[in-house]
């Protein structure tokens, strides 16, 4: 990992060779990216009116800031619209409609302060998506809906794209997870689940590269990129969306990044939709992914500490 391109002309093939090996992409604005970005402030400015989104943590309650993310976040993420302007972003992009499929598109909050950390606005520790089911053919798409800065943007370490972790993926299997959480909301019982983690403190996670672009800039990565959010001490609530994407031929071919060292098993690839209409993945295809991909260096797991 050593490049950013910034408005690559590449091809949709030539860029995900790239994110493969590690390289980010960053592109600025436009006007299909905006057209989402402006469809999910409908969803904040219906929930918060007039208040800056941005500070509106700091006049209500946790619980109260919860309730109101959990009302629009899945109407969000759920609305057929918020799928249509998916599908017009990667055909801007270059995307092939028969032969690349995407994920619903989430929004993302990062209060300040530790104002709220469960829930719709949980922070991840440092990981790489793949320990959490993910392909390794899966591509990011990460962009802000509002102005923000290097305190409460995203980064990523790039010490670690080439080196694996001993970590608890190996524990994580996307389908049981959900099906325990399900389990877990219907009884009311506390969620203590472990998410995966690295067992050990990364020493390693400076120098880090932290893209900060305006409203609707939008930075690509691999799943396999280890990254994190910054811990926001700004003041401000930082709002972003993101999505994932695989490409077919690559998922036929168990083409993609290296596997360091995850060992989740399972696969997202069922969440899938094709952008030309909308079709999933064939289960033939998915099944392949169930048992996960096997580690270039399977010593680099470890055991879960006691």
């Amino acid at each position: 990992m050593n490049t950013v391109y910034f408005d690559s002309p590449m091809s949709d093939d030539q860029r995900r060779e790239q994110l493969y090996q590690g390289q980010l992409f960053a592109f600025q604005p436009r006007p299909s990216v905006l057209a989402l970005v402006e469809f999910g402030r409908e969803f904040v400015r219906e929930a918060f009116g007039d208040v800056d989104p941005a500070l509106a943590q700091h006049m209500m309650s946790p619980e109260a800031y919860n309730a109101i993310l959990a009302d629009f976040k899945p109407r969000f993420i759920n609305h057929e619209k918020s799928k249509q302007l998916v599908q017009q972003l990667l055909l801007d992009f270059g995307c092939d409609p028969e032969k690349t499929y995407f994920d619903v598109p989430r929004m993302r909050t990062v209060t300040s302060h530790n104002f709220l950390t469960h829930g719709l606005a949980y922070r991840f520790d440092t990981h790489r998506d793949t320990w959490f089911s993910a392909p390794l053919n899966q591509l990011n798409w990460w962009f802000p809906m509002y102005e923000h800065e290097s305190g409460n943007a995203l980064a990523f370490h790039p010490h670690y794209w080439d080196r694996g972790v001993a970590n608890g993926s190996e524990n994580y299997h996307m389908h049981e997870w959900y099906a325990e959480g399900a389990r877990l909301a219907a009884t009311g019982e506390p969620d203590r689940r472990e998410r995966p983690r690295a067992y050990d403190e990364l020493d390693q996670l400076d120098p880090q590269i932290r893209l900060v672009l305006p409203p609707g800039g939008v930075t690509i990565f691999s799943a396999a990129q280890m990254h994190s959010t910054v811990v926001n001490f700004t003041g401000r609530t930082r709002y972003s969306i993101d999505f994932r994407t695989v490409h077919v031929d690559d998922v036929r071919a168990h083409r993609g990044a290296p596997n360091h060292d995850s060992a989740s098993t399972g696969t997202n690839l069922i969440d899938f939709f094709r952008v030309s209409d909308l079709a999933r993945l064939p289960k033939e295809l998915t099944d392949e992914y169930e048992p996960g991909t096997p580690l270039l260096d399977p010593a680099v797991m470890q055991p879960v500490p006691a």
